[in-house]
């Protein structure tokens, strides 16, 4: 038995397909036999780009996959060799090849993976981790912090008395943003393109509005005026000058409110918006997801594995082919690699 990877020599260059040793799991981390691979923004912007944070090179990305467990940590009690398991990679927190997504075999950590139901497929499943955590890390951090301070969803939640905003609700991490937040009991609008509203009223959006609409800003500040819920704040999926032109008017008109963000925000941002800085990596918040939520809710169809995967190639080299596939643009699907 052995491993290979898609290696990324540096910056610039295109990835090469070689051997790589087969990771051994941590005593809190388990080892997966790769068979599916979904692709995200980060991964063809730091081919072209680069990453302070990367010290050595060549590096193995990847941080969507799903699989069969090949060996278990020490202190794992919830996985055996064998189960079929969606995990969120960590290379870019740990810089670790062994960590990366892009290969046969890869390690993740025990905490931010769980058991795939029967119901669902694997290429289903490898949709989920970074937009998972992702809007969890934003609806579930303090409200201290300027994130939105949810209670954790649960499989028959009673409504809340909380109404949240999310902007590019049907992008990946919208998408879950949506999921999350109705399964946590709040009434959630949505905001999206126009060909995507129908899209985001079956995630559960009690409203999703077309962010062209020249009245957009009136339209959904009267929404959450007229809705007897509280205004938990802004999941800004996007976090561009797109999305700021309408979010800090709303957040003004609103009285302010917090606005949890997937990219760093500008650098003037209004003094009645506190912005929660999103990092998908967070073991604390994201955690209880992962533990209590995501097998159960995926068995009961409460948790749907979306956008819907597309096939783009069935062997690791095709990790370029889908990288320039998920750059040229997709709407409401995610580019996957599906290695069986």
């Amino acid at each position: 038995m052995s491993n290979q990877a898609a290696w990324l020599d540096g910056k610039g260059e295109k990835f090469r397909v070689d051997k790589s040793e087969i990771p051994l799991a941590g005593p809190n981390d388990v080892v997966i036999q790769n068979h599916s691979i979904a692709i995200n923004p980060a991964d063809w912007k730091i081919q072209d780009f680069g990453a302070v944070w990367f010290q050595t090179w060549p590096v193995v990305l990847g941080e969507d996959v799903a699989g069969v467990v090949h060996e278990v940590g020490s202190n794992v009690t919830k996985f055996k060799r064998g189960d079929r398991v969606v995990a969120h990679c960590v290379c870019l927190a740990t810089n670790k090849p062994d960590d990366g997504g892009f290969q046969l075999f890869l390690r993740a950590p025990a905490s931010l993976a769980a058991k795939v139901p029967d119901n669902v497929s694997l290429t289903q499943a490898c949709v989920l981790p970074t937009a998972l955590d992702t809007a969890g890390h934003g609806l579930y951090d303090s409200i201290d912090k300027g994130f939105l301070g949810l209670d954790y969803p649960g499989l028959s939640v009673p409504p809340s008395d909380r109404i949240v905003l999310v902007c590019g609700a049907s992008s990946s991490t919208g998408t879950l943003a949506v999921q999350l937040a109705t399964a946590s009991g709040a009434k959630v609008i949505a905001v999206a393109s126009k060909h995507n509203l129908d899209f985001a009223r079956s995630l559960g959006a009690t409203k999703a509005l077309d962010y062209t609409t020249p009245s957009i800003v009136y339209d959904v500040v009267e929404a959450i005026r007229s809705s007897p819920e509280s205004f938990a704040g802004v999941f800004d999926a996007i976090s561009t000058e797109a999305s700021w032109k309408c979010i800090f008017p709303i957040a003004e008109k609103l009285g302010g409110c917090n606005v949890a963000m997937t990219q760093p925000p500008p650098a003037s941002v209004p003094n009645s918006i506190k912005v929660g800085n999103i990092i998908a990596v967070n073991f604390d918040v994201n955690g209880p997801l992962w533990e209590n939520f995501v097998t159960l809710a995926l068995e009961q169809g409460r948790l749907k594995p979306l956008p819907e995967p597309i096939v783009v190639g069935k062997r690791l080299e095709d990790v370029q082919l889908a990288c320039d596939t998920n750059k040229a643009g997709v709407s409401a699907k995610k580019i996957v690699i599906q290695l069986q």
